[in-house]
């Protein structure tokens, strides 16, 4: 039922989340950061230096708005896919990989409508502490290098921001335009990676079957989430490195800004190499891959089948 898929989709997502968040700041932060202005070196290098400028709980910067979002986002995604899966089917006929992919490419579309306002917001909020800390090291770099300067320079301070105030000051200035900065990307991005994600998950998903009308043991569905996923993140990183500069609303210090997908592409190419557009790629992996194992376990066990079929024993 779509109440059950709906739940089991957001339940998905809560626990993926909560998870990987860490990485997937991270993730930010590498794909951000502009040659000449590199703060981080590396995944592990970005947490460590996290955690030691901005505690434990920087790392989660941002989660609040994705753990707020990540339910409608997943439920949409999933229950979207076997919605298109369903009415593409003729008399319960298995689907051709063109209507997997189809079917694919229509949930990507649909879940958009959460994905875009959901990354425009949490990018801000990741990314605030690079920024800062960049800010903190120019700051020093010019004093050490001033020696005409009497005295020490004024420490910089960050303001800290909430996802509240930036809604507020987006809506009041761009309107709900605002909050969908970046949409071209964002489907660029969600599109491709529907399209390969699940027609490749639900193939290694049957091998695992060793009846057609029986689902397959959950560890298979783990494991096939984590590959499809995985290989489906890397495949379209180029597309989420545009997205993600294109939402960025502060830049560091000499930092390049972009008027849209084919002036980031051509600026990112000339300025940083095509290499750049694999930066975070590891990362991203590695917050699809359990994300996307979590959120297929949940969503083919059935969480919410059974809490909805307890409802009426309950009641009895």
């Amino acid at each position: 039922s779509l109440p059950a898929k709906l739940i089991n989709g957001g339940i998905a997502g809560l626990i993926g989340v909560t998870c990987v968040f860490p990485i997937d700041l991270a993730k930010t932060r590498l794909q951000n950061q502009q040659n000449g202005q590199r703060m981080y070196t590396s995944m592990s290098d970005c947490l460590i230096k996290t955690i030691r400028s901005e505690g434990y709980f920087g790392m989660y910067r941002g989660a609040a708005v994705n753990l707020t979002l990540v339910t409608p986002e997943k439920a949409i995604k999933l229950a979207a896919n076997d919605f298109f899966r369903h009415h593409l089917s003729k008399d319960g006929q298995k689907l051709t990989l063109l209507k997997e992919m189809l079917a694919g490419c229509g949930a990507g579309t649909c879940q958009v409508i959460v994905t875009t306002p959901m990354e425009m917001l949490k990018i801000q909020l990741q990314d605030a502490g690079r920024i800062a800390a960049q800010k903190k090291l120019m700051a020093a770099q010019a004093q050490l290098s001033s020696s005409s300067v009497a005295g020490a320079a004024e420490p910089v301070v960050e303001t800290r921001t909430t996802a509240t105030q930036i809604t507020r000051e987006l809506l009041r200035s761009k309107g709900i335009a605002g909050l969908y900065k970046g949409l071209g990307a964002t489907l660029l991005r969600d599109v491709p990676f529907s399209i390969v994600y699940f027609p490749l998950f639900a193939n290694l998903n049957k091998l695992g079957q060793k009846d057609p009308n029986v689902k397959a043991p959950f560890y298979v569905s783990f494991l096939s989430g984590c590959v499809a996923g995985s290989t489906a993140a890397v495949a379209v990183n180029p597309c989420d490195v545009i997205k993600t500069r294109l939402q960025s609303l502060q830049r560091g210090v000499n930092e390049d800004t972009y008027s849209g997908i084919l002036d980031c592409t051509k600026k990112i190419w000339q300025k940083e190499g095509p290499m750049a557009f694999l930066k975070g790629a590891y990362c991203r992996a590695l917050v699809i891959a359990p994300l996307f194992g979590i959120a297929q376990v949940v969503y083919f066990i059935g969480i919410a089948e059974f809490l909805l079929d307890m409802l009426p024993k309950h009641r009895a």
